[in-house]
């Protein structure tokens, strides 16, 4: 699908959306470029004092902390040469004295920990890294400096608080709010935090190497930030293209959408066989939304005139399907009527059982009628449950005197058949029923309809002591019985199993789908 195709999809406020943006973008880039090379400018010129800023700091603080370092490391390799202790001490504390504004806290110790001059505080501290000639930690909220000499028998340690750091690195020419952070082994100590931070605020960072000394100096300030030109200049796109939508949308509120949601109204409440009523007149009227409504009030008329022609049909075909019905029943009647006639005339048992064979044969075909009849108004298919139980009533009525007492026993669900199914179903049913009446004359029979793994499908089991295998089960299955069992079977597409130990015959077949279970699930 290319562009054009995806675009012909699109609804008409998308269209008229990415249309006006195409437009549009062309200004908005403009603007947007100029804004950010104006900012990115002075972002580079801020960038640029701060590293210079963060380089002079490190400088000074360098210079500041290597006489220090210088005076230390003089001691204690003195010391370690056996010097005087007290020459040496006096002319390290002398050095230290004159390095600042106050006197730099500091000691001498050896290795094992014995302090040999300056502070009682740090005369107890630990060599952590006798490996390195200097080492520098942050130590809460100090600065602590290690000189070892030259086989690390002496170590001269500096401590500097974290206030006299800060009047050591502050900038000098640099008038911007700043962070200035101290890094090393330890962890970072801040010295200076005059930079109050937003969500939305721009920071510019640079670290610069203490030269000499294992730290580092990393400075944090604010970038340029936009100025009120400089954003309105970028969201002057978005204000045009804002306007823009808007003006657009209340053209197509009034002359498309509204026209249209009436239509759609009008519509919605159209009844088949009515008129649609016209469309109300607009102070601005949409002509073509209008012609659009008469098209449709049009199509509503020839609608209503195809409506009652097909209510007048549909009441010839319902009289002409009942006009039916009922020829069929009479006919099934009088078929059933000339039956018994012949059947009192006739003068041998053969011939009476054969009369009444066929007679409940045609009030099967009669049961199944007025049962497929009585839901044909619902559409539901026939009733099994009540076909099957009329069915047997029947056949109660109608077996011979020596079988006066049959019995029939029903375990038959609510269910619906087809009239294609319920046809081989009732003269199944009654072929069987008659079979067990030929081998006891008062049998015990019981019907049972059951439901299978295979959606909409059902079992039908015929089952009775006289249906035990036997000779004369045997003897009337092959003269006439078992051809027609298996040709009722092949209509309803199943085999018909045989229990011959326990007597009974099984057969499946199709059911219509519940709508009631159908709307539960």
């Amino acid at each position: 699908m290319n562009i054009s195709d995806r675009f012909a999809r699109l609804s008409t406020g998308a269209r008229l959306l990415v249309l006006l943006s195409l437009a549009l973008l062309p200004i908005g880039l403009i603007g947007v470029f100029a804004s950010l090379q104006s900012a990115r400018t002075a972002d580079l010129e801020r960038r640029a004092l701060v590293r210079v800023a963060a380089a002079d700091s490190a400088r000074r603080l360098a210079s500041e902390l290597a006489i220090d370092v210088a005076a230390l490391r003089a001691a204690v390799n003195l010391l370690e040469r056996g010097a005087d202790e007290a020459a040496v001490c006096g002319r390290t504390a002398s050095v230290l004295a004159t390095s600042g504004e106050r006197a730099v806290d500091y000691a001498i110790v050896t290795r094992a920990g014995r302090p040999v001059c300056g502070s009682v505080g740090l005369a107890s501290a630990i060599v952590r890294n006798p490996a390195a000639p200097l080492s520098a930690q942050l130590m809460g909220d100090a600065l602590e400096l290690q000189a070892h000499s030259e086989t690390r028998a002496f170590v001269g340690v500096a401590r500097y608080p974290r206030t006299r750091l800060a009047a050591i690195v502050r900038p000098r020419d640099l008038v911007l709010p700043v962070n200035l952070t101290l890094g090393g082994d330890g962890g970072m100590l801040p010295l200076i935090s005059s930079v109050e931070t937003g969500v939305f605020d721009r920071l510019e960072e640079a670290v610069a190497a203490v030269p000499g000394v294992p730290i580092s100096l990393m400075i944090t300030a604010r970038r340029v930030p936009f100025t009120a030109a400089q954003l309105t200049t970028m969201l002057l796109p978005l204000m045009m293209w804002a306007a823009a939508l808007i003006v657009a949308w209340i053209v197509i509120q009034r002359f498309i959408l509204e026209p249209l949601a009436r239509l759609r109204a009008s519509i919605a409440d159209y009844q088949p066989g009515e008129i649609m009523r016209p469309l109300a007149r607009m102070a601005i009227p949409a002509r073509e939304i209008e012609e659009l409504g008469e098209t449709f009030r049009a199509i509503s008329r020839t609608v209503a005139a195809h409506e009652t022609e097909l209510a007048l049909g549909l009441s010839r075909q319902t009289k002409l399907t009942r006009e039916v019905h009922h020829r069929v029943k009479n006919n099934l009647q009088v078929v059933s009527s000339l039956i018994n006639l012949h059947a009192r005339s006739a003068r041998t048992p053969e011939a009476i059982a054969a009369y009444a064979s066929i007679s409940r044969r045609v009030d099967a075909l009669a049961v199944v009628h007025r049962n497929h009849y009585a839901e044909l108004e619902e559409n539901r298919g026939v009733n099994l449950r009540a076909l099957i139980g009329e069915l047997t009533s029947n056949l109660r009525a109608t077996a011979p005197s020596e079988s006066a007492r049959l019995t029939v026993l029903m375990d038959v669900p609510t269910r619906q058949v087809g009239q294609d199914t319920a046809i081989p179903l009732a003269f199944l049913l009654t072929e069987l029923i008659e079979l067990a009446m030929n081998v006891d004359p008062a049998p015990a029979i019981r019907v049972a309809v059951s439901t299978t793994p295979v959606a909409a499908r059902a079992r039908l089991t015929i089952s009775s002591p006289a249906l035990v295998e036997g000779e004369e089960l045997a003897r009337a299955l092959g003269q006439r019985y078992g051809r027609v069992l298996e040709g009722l079977s092949r209509q309803l597409r199943s085999g018909l199993d045989r229990d011959e130990a326990g007597g009974s015959f099984s057969v499946d077949f199709p059911l219509i789908a519940d709508p009631d279970a159908a709307e539960k699930n």
